[in-house]
């Protein structure tokens, strides 16, 4: 990178130069300067005070020559990643900067003009306003010549050359030249500067001349002007608004929305390239959709082999999993929870209920297998699945890139058993310090126990679980989940009777 820098600085240099040859060409453009003021004695006036103060005009034309300059070495040489950017942005900045020094130049005549005595009569007003023409012509001359000189070299062959990789987005660049602005820039170079600069300098030899200007070439000039600022905004919108459509789409499916569309119907190649764009992130939805459907049966399938060392909880895995899905359903509904239970949060704790119990692949088969009670001793080898569950999970899941569901399923594992008077397992966690998705799935997997036969008891009556879980509200569980639970119990007896069948 250090070998960049000193390129970069060198190229800057360079650019330097052509902002300094182009201003010097803005000198030797000639001047449309004057208008009809010519000859007039305010105008003479000021010629004369001009001469007579030569020394410090000088002066002030060699300040607003030289500032630019200074502004270019001081954008130039900044820090990194300061530099880097600035650097990127080179042309439009030196191209911007470059313009400044006419605009100085035109204050410091103001200035001269205060202190010269003459005032502003009908006549120098005339005397300042052809003077800001001239400087308008030369600003524009100026800043459209010599951005697309550097610019066509700094897209042709100094960025591809410094950064083959591409990425440029990385850097914090505030001002990037947009479509838009590119077609502007060619527009004003090709259209209103020559057509400002013939109009000024047919009006300044009609005025020479003593020719009178039929009107009615003022009508098709302003015209032609206003014909070309229509087609220039026509220009920008086709060529800004699909580009900007793709790049909105683009974002998306960098954030990983594979399902993103992009509307765009033309037969030109730009409804080309959004047909391709279509059909790849088709391509793309289609197979994450694969891919996470190949995950969940993974993960699913490893949750079922581990539930086949266990005697006593024969379909737990599936019954949680759907009883938290008609739970987290109906959190939805609820006001207080839309904005934790969005689509994505619901979803990523369906799909990390079967992982709650992975941790008991680490209990010893004596213990996991027991018919009847476990004593003291057993239950607290038992407890450990929580902890180990969440460590299995967290390695399950390393290359998995969503993160919301990578906490969820982690937290699920661990949490599971907590209380929510801090009674609980494993880290003796109470109320609102227990994740929300261990709260859910906590009702959930104590209702599925209760209303399911195990070796050590028959299955409980709904009334009873119910019941159970209610009496439980504000020690075992958080109370207004296990309220909003209780209200799921026709959803959840429909569920469960259809397990009967």
């Amino acid at each position: 990178m250090s070998d960049n820098k000193k390129v970069m600085t060198k190229l800057c240099f360079v650019y330097g130069l052509i902002i300094t040859f182009v201003n010097y060409l803005g000198f030797l453009v000639p001047s449309s300067g004057g208008m009809p003021v010519l000859e007039t004695a305010a105008y003479t006036e000021w010629i004369d005070f001009m001469r007579r103060h030569n020394t410090i005009i000088t002066a002030f034309s060699v300040i607003s020559f030289v500032f630019p300059i200074g502004l270019c070495v001081f954008y130039s040489f900044s820090k990194r990643p300061k530099f880097t950017a600035h650097f990127i942005n080179l042309p439009f900045a030196f191209s911007a900067i470059g313009t400044l020094g006419w605009i100085l130049s035109f204050l410091m005549e103001l200035i001269c003009l205060m202190f010269s005595g003459i005032g502003f009569n009908y006549e120098m007003i005339q005397i300042i306003l052809s003077s800001l023409a001239n400087i308008l012509q030369e600003a524009i001359f100026i800043f459209t010549f010599s951005f697309l000189i550097m610019d066509f070299i700094h897209r042709k062959y100094v960025l591809p050359w410094l950064f083959p990789e591409g990425h440029l987005n990385r850097y914090i660049i505030r001002l990037k030249p947009s479509v838009r602005f590119i077609v502007l820039v060619f527009y004003f170079s090709v259209g209103i500067f020559p057509m400002f600069y013939l109009t000024s300098m047919l009006i300044i030899t009609a005025h020479n001349e003593n020719i009178t200007i039929d009107p009615v070439i003022f009508g098709v000039l302003a015209f032609i002007g206003v014909f070309g600022i229509v087609i220039s905004v026509t220009f920008c919108n086709y060529f800004d608004s699909p580009l900007r459509k793709l790049k909105q789409a683009a974002e998306k499916v960098k954030a990983g929305d594979y399902r993103q569309q992009v509307r765009i119907v033309s037969n030109d190649s730009f409804g080309e390239l959004a047909d391709t764009f279509n059909e790849m992130t088709a391509s793309l939805d289609e197979k994450t959709r694969k891919i996470y459907a190949i995950q969940d049966s993974i993960i699913r399938g490893m949750a079922v082999m581990v539930e086949s060392r266990d005697n006593s909880t024969g379909g737990h895995i599936n019954r949680t999993s759907d009883c938290v899905k008609v739970f987290s359903e109906r959190l939805q509904d609820e006001s207080r929870y839309r904005q934790v239970m969005t689509p994505e949060f619901t979803s990523a704790l369906i799909k990390a209920a079967p992982m709650h119990d992975l941790g008991k692949i680490a209990v010893d088969d004596a213990v996991l297998r027991k018919n009847g009670r476990f004593t003291d001793e057993e239950y607290e080898k038992m407890k450990v699945h929580s902890a180990e569950g969440a460590r299995i999970v967290e390695q399950v899941l390393t290359q998995v890139d969503d993160e919301e569901f990578k906490q969820i399923a982690i937290h699920v594992a661990h949490y599971h058993h907590e209380k929510w008077n801090g009674e609980g397992y494993p880290e003796k966690l109470s109320g609102n310090d227990i994740p929300f998705e261990a709260r859910i799935m906590a009702l959930a997997d104590v209702f599925d126990a209760l209303v399911s036969k195990r070796c050590y008891k028959d299955s409980f009556s709904y009334d009873k679980a119910f019941s159970i879980i209610e009496e439980s509200l504000g020690t075992h569980f958080d109370p207004e989940l296990g309220r909003i639970f209780i209200d799921c119990r026709p959803e959840l007896e429909l569920l469960y009777d259809g397990y009967k069948v």
